[in-house]
């Protein structure tokens, strides 16, 4: 019988057997495609070893796993549903993260898609100004099957230096909307006692965190491009 509860899939994803069945050759880092094998369920999913991290000059050895577990918190505790159900958990290659596959709809021209005014897209934008995404590319935007809308590739986020890099700009100087300041307000709420962050974010990535909610309540708009660098990650794709 297939599992369909989020609890049910959360066990199955962090206690299953997995078995490496292929890799993602185009990734930065090791990208793992895996099957997770609990009870008479089976999980296609991403498995991505902290061991085959590739260092960045910005961001600490070892602690891209973490960051993609951390945007699934803030995505899931806040109302965001932007990220699959992701776990950090030990696999052939050691410990990372281990996320849900999702199935996207191979009929979407991306190169269009991206661009529309878009619900879902809009309210990626806005977590991403949250969580501080680095690297917001095309290919990072994955619309299922269904028609929700979700993102993948977080590692580089919750930086404590303003770094957005998105091609999600179309509603750079937007207001932000009632239902959107709601789920801000949820964010802050979380962050006064953020103790499921504590150990994937240093006490200054979590600092930052709370002032770009704040400011983003104070101005109430969603945030422009930097001059300072570049607003596009590169490739887009």
């Amino acid at each position: 019988m297939a599992i369909d509860a989020k609890p049910a899939l959360e066990n199955a994803l962090r206690l299953g057997e997995m078995k490496v069945t292929g890799r993602l050759v185009v990734a930065s880092n090791a990208t793992m495609l895996a099957k997770v094998v609990h009870g008479a369920s089976s999980l296609t999913c991403i498995y991505k070893p902290i061991a085959g991290e590739r260092p960045l000059w910005d961001f600490s050895d070892g602690t891209l796993a973490f960051r993609e577990y951390a945007a699934y918190v803030i995505s899931d505790r806040c109302d965001f549903d932007v990220v699959p159900l992701t776990v950090i958990r030990e696999g052939p290659f050691g410990e990372g993260a281990v996320q849900l596959w999702v199935d996207i709809d191979e009929s979407i021209d991306m190169t269009e898609y991206f661009q529309r005014d878009n619900a879902e897209l809009r309210n990626m934008a806005l977590f991403d100004a949250v969580i501080n995404n680095t690297d917001r590319k095309i290919g990072h935007i994955l619309p299922d099957t269904s028609g929700k809308v979700f993102g993948c590739d977080h590692g580089v986020t919750f930086h404590h230096e303003d770094k957005l890099r998105t091609v999600l700009w179309r509603w750079a100087g937007s207001t932000i909307n009632e239902e959107e300041l709601s789920r801000l307000e949820t964010v802050s709420d979380f962050l006064k006692d953020p103790v499921e962050l504590e150990g994937l974010l240093t006490a200054d990535e979590i600092s930052a965190l709370r002032g770009r909610v704040t400011r983003l309540q104070e101005t109430g708009i969603f945030p422009m491009p930097s001059k300072d660098w570049p607003a596009v990650p590169w490739p887009p794709y």
